[in-house]
């Protein structure tokens, strides 16, 4: 069987950029509830139903669904009661009552607060008036009761139709339908037909298709209007109604065309007798040798009535009850999906994500318009840098704009010889203008997120910048570095609005036991600094797209980039990682690694290198640059692919090494298994590098995920949001009395 989930996922997150809120109005049918929980991905679920309905059912009903799925997909929902929301309630009534005539049911603003008030119609109002995208329903309303209200009030066009998708079992009879795909139409919305209506249902029903079907799969849609009567062969109103409608599909088929050139391998043929349309034996005889290419290998019918279409839909579906099936409207621009009463949870979550591939590939809608249900909280991040501040500003998930401010020569002159923390007045004061730039001013943000710098060890997290921050900053506690300045500009830059200041998993994040740390010197206790802020959020973001918890997950994070640090991450604690800051771990582009300990004091003490030398050999002029004489890992790919010796020797040297630190943390995990490797960091854009360090792993039998690059201004926005979001309660900078 045709795996369309597959198909569907695959293609949603080829162009998805954002997630629609979809409100489901039947909340607590065990269907709908199960069926949200393979959703969250790619929407936002809305329940109509209080958050403690929904867990009753849930307890009562879904035994067979992984916990786990379920705990995570309610905590990305919102939950509504209708009757609860009378802001809502009132302003739905009053746009009720100025509805266009044709469409209002009253003019009476308590009567229609009363219809308003019914969770169907709440959810379709809902999307007609903003505050969510796509409404789903159905399942047990009447059509009367959902469908029709959906269509008068979401109506986009003046032709509407519902197009049902079957992906037929195994069982099906071999080569009818390619890749057992059948598309039927019209299914649901017009119970009169004209020649016009017709022509645009079998353009729109082969559009649908076209829309969730990859080329590769099908490469040409050929759709069918089935008849009695097979091109002139009989009379009568309903063969002439086909006739008619087949002159008007190429101008209709064409302004499609004009919408997405992927419409072109689209072909109409009109006035087929259905077993012609299905069977090239049947076509032979019935037209002598003159069918078309596609007889006998029809993607799409069209049926020239709706109980036609609807039989056709409805039989197959009881005849192989084990077919995937879904219904997918045309002409309400992507904002409902219809559920049939007898449908499954998975025939819901087909039936959505169907709905929500098309809203993407047509390009018009990028957000929900209002953000009643999930608020975009606005968040400035910072990250500086020695000679640069990179900013950006997002509305929740959403980037408004990013930008890297470049610092002159000139500009940080009269700062040369002092700690960079002196800097961040300056740095505050180009930030304040970069935005004014943008037309946003501090009262327009929600927090500010600065990159976390070298203070004393802490636990990983949202940390709010207190008075105790700001002191270990300006006082040097730790090493003099530019990340230092994240807290503090994000401090000043808030300090008398009342807007929070925050910093996310700073370098120094120490969440190892003493096992890690102690070594064979007494003098010597190992120190735990690292690229927590991209290895904690690449572990985050590999849980959420697993729709789990960073919590519930044993992963290695290998971060590859001038400096490589392997972390172990056990069920949301990071327990084990090299410290990246002082060399530690596999040699990089700019970092020696770790050395033969008595080689590197023999080395000490050999008068070829000063105390300086040495250190820029450990970081910032060894690994690559000392072996190779370069840091550019695309020349030395070149080099690789050329031949040279010394090139492929390294280069192998550096896949084993890190190979070595992913699989030396095995015991970090006490006899777990490990669910995942993720690779990151710049260095994980090599393909053949990737490729070698998934082979070099295998023997975990985890598999490797990969994230290319550092997503560090995200991760401070995202830890910012998880906040403000009430996901997670803000930590307290207090190192002289750490949390447990």
């Amino acid at each position: 069987m045709y795996d369309i989930e597959a198909a569907l996922d695959k293609q949603i997150l080829e162009c998805m950029r954002n997630r629609p809120a979809v409100i489901f109005t039947e909340a607590t049918d065990p269907r709908i509830i199960e069926a949200a929980c393979f959703l969250p991905r790619f929407v936002r679920p809305v329940f109509l139903a209080s958050e403690e309905a929904v867990k009753e059912v849930v307890s009562r009903e879904l035994g067979h669904v992984d916990p786990t799925r379920i705990e995570f997909a309610l905590s990305e929902s919102a939950f509504v009661d209708p009757v609860e929301r009378m802001d809502l309630l009132d302003e739905f009534a009053r746009a009720c009552t100025d509805l266009p005539q044709h469409i209002s049911r009253t003019t009476n603003v308590d009567e229609a607060r009363q219809l308003i008030s019914e969770a169907a119609r709440f959810g379709i109002m809902a999307v007609r008036q903003g505050h969510a995208d796509i409404v789903v329903g159905g399942i047990i309303h009447e059509p009367r009761d959902f469908f029709r209200p959906m269509i008068r009030l979401l109506a986009k066009q003046d032709v509407l139709s519902e197009a049902g998708v079957i992906i037929l079992p195994d069982s099906h009879p071999a080569g009818i339908f390619p890749h057992n795909i059948m598309v039927v139409g019209d299914v649901g919305a017009n119970g009169t037909m004209n020649s016009e209506v017709l022509a645009n249902i079998a353009v729109g029903t082969c559009a649908v298709a076209r829309d969730i079907i990859p080329e590769d799969v099908l490469p040409v849609i050929n759709g069918a209007m089935v008849s009695y009567s097979n091109k002139g062969s009989d009379e009568g109103p309903s063969p002439e109604l086909v006739r008619q409608a087949n002159k008007l599909v190429p101008e209709i088929l064409a302004d499609r065309i004009k919408r997405g050139r992927r419409y072109e391998n689209i072909h109409i043929e009109g006035e087929v007798k259905i077993s012609v349309a299905l069977s090239r034996r049947s076509a032979h005889l019935y037209r002598r040798g003159q069918e078309s290419s596609f007889v006998g290998g029809t993607n799409v019918i069209i049926a020239p009535n709706l109980d036609t279409g609807n039989l056709l839909f409805h039989l197959y579906a009881t005849r192989y009850p084990d077919a995937k099936k879904f219904s997918v409207m045309f002409g309400i621009r992507f904002q409902g999906v219809d559920l049939p009463m007898d449908c499954t949870a998975e025939d819901a979550m087909l039936g959505v994500k169907a709905c929500v591939l098309r809203m993407h590939r047509f390009g018009h809608w990028s957000r929900t318009p209002k953000d009643t249900f999930f608020p975009r909280h606005r968040v400035l991040a910072i990250n500086p840098g020695s000679t640069s501040t990179k900013i950006a500003v997002y509305e929740g998930d959403q980037e408004r704009f990013s930008d890297e401010i470049k610092h002159s020569v000139e500009e940080l002159s009269p700062y040369e010889g002092q700690p960079i923390v002196k800097q961040y007045e300056l740095r505050k004061d180009t930030i304040l203008k970069a935005l004014a730039n943008h037309g946003i001013s501090i009262s327009d943000l929600d927090a500010v997120s600065g990159r976390g710098g070298l203070l004393q060890p802490i636990k990983h997290g949202t940390y709010r910048v207190n008075a105790r921050m700001k002191d270990d900053l300006l006082s040097g506690t730790g090493s003099d570095h530019a990340s230092n300045l994240g807290a503090l500009i994000a401090r000043e830059m808030v300090v008398d609005s009342g807007k929070p200041a925050f910093i996310v998993d700073p370098v120094v994040v120490d969440e190892a036991p003493s096992r890690v740390k102690v070594t064979g010197m007494k003098a010597i206790r190992r120190r735990v600094i690292s690229h927590a802020l991209n290895q904690i959020a690449t572990a985050r973001r590999f849980a959420e797209e697993n729709e789990t918890f960073y919590e519930y997950l044993n992963l290695v994070v290998c971060h590859m980039g001038g400096g490589i640090t392997v972390g172990a991450h056990a069920k949301g604690r990071y327990i084990d990682v090299n410290n990246g800051l002082d060399g530690e771990g596999p040699f990089s582009p700019q970092r020696s690694g770790s050395e033969p300990t008595g080689q590197l004091i023999r080395l000490c003490f050999s008068g070829e290198y000063t105390l300086e030398e040495l250190l820029q050999l450990n970081k910032g002029r060894g690994g690559l640059i000392d072996l190779l004489g370069t840091s550019d890992f695309r020349e030395i790919e070149r080099r690789i692919d050329a031949g040279e010796p010394e090139a492929c020797e390294v280069y192998e040297a550096m896949i084993y090494q890190i190979c070595k630190s992913i699989t030396g943390l095995l015991p970090a995990f006490d006899g777990e298994k490990i669910d995942r490797v993720l690779l990151t960091g710049g260095l994980a854009r090599s393909e053949r590098l990737v490729r070698d360090i998934a082979a070099g792993v295998l023997a975990l039998d985890c598999g490797v995920t990969v994230y290319p690059g550092e997503n560090e201004m995200r991760a401070l926005i995202k830890g910012a949001l998880r906040v403000l979001d009430k996901k997670e309660e803000p930590r307290h900078y207090n190192p002289d009395n750490p949390p447990a």
